[in-house]
C-alpha cells in the first residue's frame, strides 16, 4: 500500500516536472522568437535608414552639396537656398586677399559637412541682396538656414581677428549657428534670431 502510494507520488512529481519543463520550454521558444523578431524588425529599421540617408545624399550631391561653387546671380542664390536647407554663402569681392582665405576653408568644409551648402556671390553682382542683408563688410558670410538669414560672421574679428586662423576655428563658428554639425565636441551656443534686412549699400571694410 505504501509503496503504491509512494510510487504514484513520484508518478505525479515526475508528471509535474515534465509539465514544468515543457512550460519552459515554451516561454524560452517565446523568448528566442521575440528577440529575432526584435532583432529582425531593427534590421529593417536600419536598412531603411541607411537607404534614405543615402537617397538624401545623392540628392543633396545633385543640388550642389559637398563643392564650394559660386552663384553667378541672386536668381541662383534664391534657387540654391530653396533646395538646400541649410546654406552658407560667403558674399566676396574679386581680388579681395582675405575672401580668398575663407574660399581655402569653405572648400574643406563643403567637402567635410555634405548636409550643408557652401556657396558664394560676387557682391558687386548682388545689389538687391547686399542691401536687404545690410553687407557692409567683405567678406560676410551669411548663414541661411530654411530661406531665413539667422546669422552673420563680418570680417574675421569672431575669428580671432587675424588672417591666420585655422579651418577648426571656422568650422567651430559655424557650428554655434547650427548650420553645421560637429560631432564629440562641446560648442559654445549662441541665441539664434532671424536677421532682418537694412538699408544701406555695403562698405568693404577690409583691405581690398
Amino acid at each position: 500500500m505504501a509503496a503504491n502510494i509512494q510510487q504514484q507520488f513520484g508518478e505525479q512529481l515526475l508528471r509535474a516536472a515534465q509539465v514544468v519543463e515543457e512550460q519552459i520550454d515554451q516561454e524560452m521558444n517565446k523568448l528566442e522568437n521575440l528577440e529575432e523578431d526584435d532583432l529582425e524588425v531593427i534590421r529593417r529599421q536600419r536598412m531603411e535608414q541607411l537607404k534614405k540617408a543615402q537617397k538624401d545624399k545623392i540628392e543633396m550631391l545633385s543640388n550642389g552639396h559637398g563643392k564650394y561653387e559660386e552663384v553667378s546671380d541672386e536668381k541662383e542664390f534664391f534657387e540654391a537656398t530653396k533646395k538646400s536647407d541649410r546654406v552658407v554663402c560667403l558674399f566676396y569681392l574679386p581680388g579681395n586677399f582675405r575672401c580668398k582665405i575663407v574660399d581655402k576653408h569653405f572648400d574643406i568644409l563643403a567637402r567635410k559637412h555634405v548636409g550643408t551648402r557652401f556657396i558664394y556671390i560676387n557682391a558687386e553682382k548682388a545689389h538687391f541682396l547686399t542691401t536687404r542683408l545690410n553687407i557692409r563688410v567683405i567678406p560676410t558670410i551669411a548663414v541661411i538656414v530654411k530661406q531665413q538669414t539667422i546669422d552673420y560672421i563680418r570680417g574675421f574679428d569672431e575669428l580671432g581677428g587675424k588672417d591666420e586662423f585655422t579651418t577648426e576655428t571656422m568650422e567651430n563658428r559655424l557650428a554655434r549657428s547650427e548650420v553645421i554639425t560637429i560631432e564629440k565636441k562641446h560648442v559654445a551656443q549662441t541665441k539664434k534670431k532671424i536677421i532682418r534686412s537694412g538699408v544701406d549699400e555695403y562698405d568693404n571694410e577690409e583691405d581690398w
